[in-house]
């Protein structure tokens, strides 16, 4: 028995050595048959890919995180978004850009008649005062001249100037004169801020 016995710890103990080594051996194996059929795959898929060129290269929504798909969807969106916005404010500055310039058409042409219409009111204020101008040119001295002091001193310098020299020496003869030298101040100031060049 006690002859035995070391025998059998010595079996025993390069069995354990032994177990331990197949399992390495069986893992290696596995890791490397493993590894052969990912790359036989691998290499199969690139020469699929190689061969069938109407495949596209790109990265669909399921190879990219979940979170980076959705703030990629949203921020296009946003920029949708804004671009509509802009397209708006571009419509409504072209609307108003129109408008504006249809506003300055019609401005113009009131300018235009308003003009025109100053200009004949003009004329015909021209001509009345013309007409009048030779009534009191007409009339007796006398008359002129009662008239003539009843009038503002600057209204009545108007006529005296636009009179014959004649004629208004005259009046000016047959007015008061006070009212005399008044109208010969007014008609003697009339063009003193008047540029002389």
């Amino acid at each position: 028995m006690t002859h035995n016995a070391p025998r059998r710890l010595r079996r025993s103990g390069a069995t354990v050595p032994l177990i331990v080594g197949l399992f390495v051996g069986s893992a290696v194996l596995r890791i490397a048959a493993g590894s052969d059929a990912a790359f036989a795959t691998d290499v199969g898929a690139v020469e699929e890919m190689q061969t069938d060129e109407a495949i596209p290269m790109a990265c669909g929504p399921d190879d990219m995180p979940a979170a980076l798909f959705s703030a990629l969807q949203d921020r296009e969106a946003r920029v949708a978004a804004r671009e509509i916005q802009i397209d708006n404010r571009m419509q409504a500055l072209r609307v108003a850009e129109a408008e504006l310039s249809e506003q300055i058409i019609a401005l113009t042409e009131a300018e235009a008649s308003l003009s025109a219409l100053v200009t004949i009111a003009d004329g015909a204020a021209e001509n009345d005062i013309g007409r009048l101008t030779a009534v009191y040119e007409n009339m007796k001295p006398g008359d002129a001249a009662a008239l003539f002091e009843e009038m503002d001193p600057g209204f009545a310098a108007g006529f005296v100037g636009r009179m014959r020299p004649e004629a208004a020496a005259a009046v000016m003869t047959n007015l008061e004169p006070a009212t005399a030298h008044l109208i010969s101040v007014v008609l003697a100031g009339r063009n003193a801020n008047a540029p002389t060049q």
